[in-house]
C-alpha cells in the first residue's frame, strides 16, 4: 500500500505542475520537495507518471515552471554532491532528482529554442564549488556545468557509489572536498591493482547517474548533421576537460568495469535466468558512456598528437609525445603503452567479442551479450588512437581472438538490412588491421576453431575463413552492401602478399568473383565496376609473385577457369559490340521485371523489407574507397613509403559518382532508412540516375583495359598449361591431386616478369568517416 500511496503522491505533484498556469516561486520548497524529497520513485514509474505529452505541455505553456524544476533538480544534486550524501534520505533525493532529469532532458533538446537553456546560469549559484577560493563568488556555472561536476562527484560519493575508506565519523561535506578519486577507482585493470569488493546498489546508482549522463550526451542526436558538425558535442567537451576533476578515475573506472567483466561467471547453467546481473546493466552504460566520451574532430590537437605516436611507432616501447588532444579522456586512451595494461584491455575485449559465439550443449544457458557493437567502436578507437595498442594486437595471434568474432557477426547480418551500419564498422576495423604487414602474417595460421556459421566446410588457415565468409557477402548480402565490395576487396588485395597457403575452397571463391565481376553486362553496368577486376587482378600478381610456392590451389584454380582471364583480355571495346551487350542487358532488365525467376547474381536483388515495428536509424553515406585509403609502398626493408594520392588507379568519373553521392546528401532525406537511395544508385548491379547521366562507350572501355595487369598471369598460363595437358595425356590423370602434387613442385623462378612491389592502401582518418562514426554510434545507442 505504501509503495501505491508514494506513486499516488508523486503523480499528484506532476498534476499540480502541469495544471497551474502561473509561475511557482523557486523558493517555494514545499511544493518542489514532493518531487524528489518526500517518495521513492522507481525509473520506471518516473517514465510512466511523467507522460510525454505533459512534458510538451509544460515546455510550451509553463516554461518558467519546467525550467524552475530542472533548477531545483541540478541544484539538489549539487548540494548533495557536496555534502557527500551521508544520510538515506540524501541519497534518495539524488536517485530521484536523476530519475527526474534523465526523463526530462529529451524534451529540452528536442526544441531549439530550449536547448541553450542549460547553458545558462543557476541564480546564485557559485562557481568555486569551495576548491578555487581565488575565483569570484559572484561568477555563476552555467546549469550543465553545475549538472555535470555533480555527476563526476557522486559517482565518487563514498557510501553511495563507491566504497568509503571512511576510519572515523568526519564531515561529508570536508570529506568530498579533499577526497582522492583516484583511491576509489570502480575496478582493477588499467593503473589500478585494488578490486573492490563487489556491491550491487553501488553498481545499481553508479548505473543510474551514467544514465543521465549518456542522456545529457544525448543533445548530439537532436541536431543536424551540418549544425553538428560545425562545433564539438559542449556536454563531452566540458566534462572531458581539465575543469573535471575526476576525468582520470572516471575514464579508468569505465574502462576496467567494461574490460574485466565476465558475463558467463562461474558458468553455473541459467544462472542469468535466476539472478539478476546488476553489473551486466552497468557494463552496458559504461561502455555507451566510454565511447561517447571517446570523441574527437580530425584536424584538432588530436591530428597532432596521432602524428607523435606515428613518429614514435618504430620502437613502441617508448613512451608517447606529451602533446595531447584537448578531450582528456582520448588522451588518456592515447597514453595507454603498459604491456600488462595492453593484454588486459585486449582480453577483455576479445572475450565479450566472444561471447555470444559460445556453444553449449544446454540451449540458452549462459548469458550473451547484446552489446558486441558498442565493443566493436570501442576497439575501433583504441586501434585508431593508440598506435601501441594496434602494434600490441598485431604482434601476436591474439589478433584472430578479435577477427573470429568480427567474422561472425559479418557473416551473420549479410541479409539483415537493419544492420547494415555493423557492416560497416567491421568492415572498417579489417581494413584498418589489413594495412599493416603483421595482420596479413597472422593469417596463416590454422583455423580449428570451427565456430557455427552457414559457409562451406573447409580446412585452411584464418584466410581462407576470411575470404569465404568475403565471397558470401558479396554474393549473398543484400544491395546495401554493393558500396562496402571496394573495402572488402581492398582487405583481401593487401593481405594477399602474405597469404602462404589458400584452400581449394576459398581459391575456387577467388575465381568466382573474377568470373561474376569480368562478365560484359556487368562491366558496363556503371563507371566504377571495372576497379572489382583490377583488385582482384592484384590478388593473384601479388600471390603468384610472392607466394608461389605454397599456393598450388590457387594455381590449380587459376589454370581451370583459364578461360576467364583470355575472354577479359579479348573484351572487345569497339561500340558495336558495347551497344550489343546494353541491349541484351535491357531486355534481361525487362524479362526479370515480369517474372520471379530472373537471372542474377545473388545479391543483386533488393534487401528484404524490414519486419514491421523494426526501429531503423539514419547513418552518413560513407565515402568512397579513394577518400579512406592512402597508398603506402613497400620497401626492401620491409619499411612503407607513402605514395601521392594522384597515383590512384580510381578513375575521375568514378570519383565524381561516390563523391558526389557521399558529400552532398541533406539529413532530410535519410529519415526513414538505413541508407538513403541515392546511395542505392551507387549500387554496382542497378542503374538507375547513374545510367542517365554515364553511359559506357568505346574510349573509355580501352582507357582501362588496357592497364588490366595480366602479364604475369597469361605468363603463367603459358608457361604450365602445356605442361599440366602433358601430365594429363601421358598419365592418363583424371585425379586433381596428381596435378596438385606436380604443381606443388613446379616453379615460374626466372619464367615470370620482375615482381611488382607491394603497393598495401591503408586506412586514413577523414572527416566524412567521423561523421559516419558519430551518426552510427548514437543509432547504436538509441536503438539499445
Amino acid at each position: 500500500m505504501g509503495n501505491a500511496d508514494t506513486k499516488l503522491h508523486f503523480r499528484k505533484a506532476v498534476i499540480q505542475l502541469t495544471t497551474k498556469t502561473q509561475p511557482v516561486e523557486a523558493t517555494d520548497d514545499v511544493f518542489w520537495d514532493q518531487f524528489w524529497a518526500d517518495c521513492s520513485i522507481a525509473v520506471q514509474d518516473v517514465f510512466a507518471l511523467v507522460p510525454s505529452a505533459e512534458i510538451r505541455a509544460v515546455r510550451e505553456e509553463s516554461p518558467s515552471n519546467l525550467a524552475t524544476l530542472c533548477y531545483k533538480a541540478v541544484e539538489r544534486l549539487v548540494q548533495c554532491a557536496d555534502s557527500g550524501c551521508p544520510s538515506e534520505k540524501e541519497r534518495q533525493i539524488v536517485l530521484n532528482c536523476t530519475r527526474l532529469l534523465t526523463r526530462i532532458l529529451p524534451y529540452i533538446f528536442e526544441d531549439a529554442d530550449w536547448r541553450g537553456f542549460f547553458w545558462s546560469t543557476i541564480p546564485g549559484a557559485k562557481r568555486s564549488r569551495g576548491l578555487d577560493e581565488d575565483v569570484n563568488e559572484n561568477e555563476a556555472r552555467p546549469l550543465a556545468e553545475s549538472l555535470l561536476l555533480a555527476i563526476a562527484d557522486l559517482l565518487f560519493c563514498p557510501d553511495f557509489t563507491v566504497q568509503s575508506h571512511r576510519k572515523s565519523s568526519t564531515d561529508g561535506s570536508e570529506e568530498m572536498r579533499s577526497l582522492d578519486s583516484c583511491e576509489y577507482i570502480w575496478e582493477a585493470g588499467v593503473g589500478f591493482a585494488q578490486s573492490p569488493p563487489l556491491n550491487y546498489v553501488h553498481d545499481l546508482n553508479r548505473t543510474e547517474l551514467l544514465k543521465l549522463l549518456l542522456t545529457c550526451f544525448s543533445e548530439a542526436m537532436y541536431l543536424s548533421p551540418s549544425s553538428e558538425n560545425q562545433a564539438l558535442n559542449p556536454w563531452v567537451a566540458f566534462f572531458c576537460s581539465a575543469e573535471n576533476r575526476h576525468a582520470l578515475p572516471l575514464f579508468t573506472s569505465l574502462l576496467n568495469v567494461v574490460c574485466s567483466y565476465d558475463p558467463v561467471g562461474y558458468g553455473i547453467p541459467y544462472n542469468h535466468l535466476l539472478f539478476s546481473d546488476h553489473r551486466g546493466q552497468l557494463v552496458e552504460q559504461a561502455l555507451q558512456t566510454l565511447i561517447v566520451t571517446l570523441e574527437h574532430e580530425p584536424g584538432s590537437a588530436m591530428t597532432a598528437a596521432l602524428r607523435a605516436l606515428d613518429s614514435s611507432s618504430s620502437n613502441p616501447s617508448e613512451e608517447p609525445d606529451p602533446a595531447g588532444p584537448d578531450n582528456l579522456f582520448v588522451n588518456y586512451l592515447s597514453r595507454i603503452h603498459r604491456e600488462e595494461d595492453l593484454s588486459f584491455v585486449l582480453r577483455g575485449l576479445a572475450q565479450l567479442l566472444n561471447n555470444p559465439l559460445i556453444q553449449t550443449y544446454l540451449p540458452r544457458s549462459t548469458k550473451k551479450i547484446q552489446f558486441h557493437q558498442e565493443l566493436l567502436i570501442l576497439f575501433w578507437k583504441f586501434c585508431d588512437f593508440n598506435k601501441k595498442f594496434l602494434f600490441f594486437v598485431l604482434k601476436s595471434s591474439d589478433v584472430l581472438e578479435m577477427l573470429v568474432p568480427i567474422l561472425f557477426y559479418l557473416n551473420d547480418a549479410r541479409a539483415d538490412q537493419s544492420r547494415v551500419g555493423l557492416m560497416h564498422i567491421g568492415v572498417f576495423i579489417l581494413l584498418l588491421l589489413s594495412g599493416e604487414r603483421n595482420f596479413g602474417v597472422r593469417l596463416n595460421k590454422p583455423y580449428t576453431v570451427h565456430v557455427p556459421m552457414d559457409i562451406p566446410v573447409f580446412t585452411g588457415t584464418h584466410a581462407d575463413l576470411l575470404v569465404v565468409i568475403f565471397h558470401k557477402i558479396i554474393t549473398c548480402g543484400h544491395q546495401r552492401l554493393h558500396p562496402l565490395f571496394d573495402c572488402l576487396l581492398t582487405i583481401i588485395v593487401n593481405i594477399s602478399p602474405y597469404l602462404k597457403s589458400l584452400s581449394m575452397v576459398a581459391a575456387n571463391k577467388l575465381l568466382h568473383l573474377l568470373e561474376a565481376f569480368s562478365t560484359p553486362w556487368f562491366l558496363l553496368s556503371a563507371p566504377q565496376n571495372h576497379n572489382l577486376v583490377f583488385f582482384l587482378l592484384e590478388v593473384f600478381n601479388n600471390i603468384i609473385q610472392y607466394q608461389f610456392d605454397g599456393n598450388s590451389n590457387l594455381v590449380y584454380a587459376i589454370i581451370r577457369k583459364r578461360n576467364v582471364f583470355h575472354q577479359l583480355a579479348n573484351l572487345p571495346t569497339d561500340e558495336a559490340s558495347i551497344q550489343k551487350v546494353l541491349l541484351k542487358k535491357k531486355k534481361s532488365a525487362n524479362s526479370r521485371l515480369n517474372s520471379t525467376d530472373g537471372e542474377s547474381m545473388e545479391g543483386s536483388r533488393p534487401a528484404a523489407p524490414a519486419e514491421p515495428g523494426t526501429l531503423k536509424t539514419s547513418l552518413e553515406a560513407t565515402p568512397g574507397i579513394d577518400k579512406i585509403t592512402e597508398k603506402a609502398q613497400v620497401s626492401e626493408d620491409g619499411t612503407m613509403v607513402s605514395l601521392p594520392h594522384s597515383g590512384s588507379p580510381i578513375t575521375a568519373p568514378r570519383r565524381s559518382v561516390i563523391n558526389g553521392a557521399s558529400d552532398t546528401e541533406s539529413n532530410s532525406e535519410r529519415d526513414h532508412e538505413v541508407f538513403t537511395e541515392s546511395q542505392t544508385s551507387r549500387s554496382r548491379m542497378s542503374s538507375i540516375s547513374s545510367a542517365a547521366a554515364w553511359t559506357a562507350n568505346s574510349d573509355w572501355m580501352v582507357s582501362w583495359k588496357t592497364r588490366l595487369p595480366l602479364q604475369t598471369i597469361m605468363r603463367l598460363l603459358q608457361v604450365l598449361v602445356p605442361q599440366v595437358e602433358k601430365i594429363c595425356i601421358d598419365k592418363g590423370l583424371t585425379d586433381e591431386s596428381e596435378i596438385l602434387r606436380f604443381l606443388q613442385h613446379g616453379t615460374l623462378v626466372g619464367l615470370l616478369p620482375v615482381p611488382h612491389p607491394i603497393l598495401i592502401r591503408k586506412y586514413q582518418a577523414n572527416a566524412g568517416t567521423a561523421m559516419w562514426f558519430r551518426t552510427y554510434m548514437w543509432g547504436v545507442i538509441y536503438l539499445r
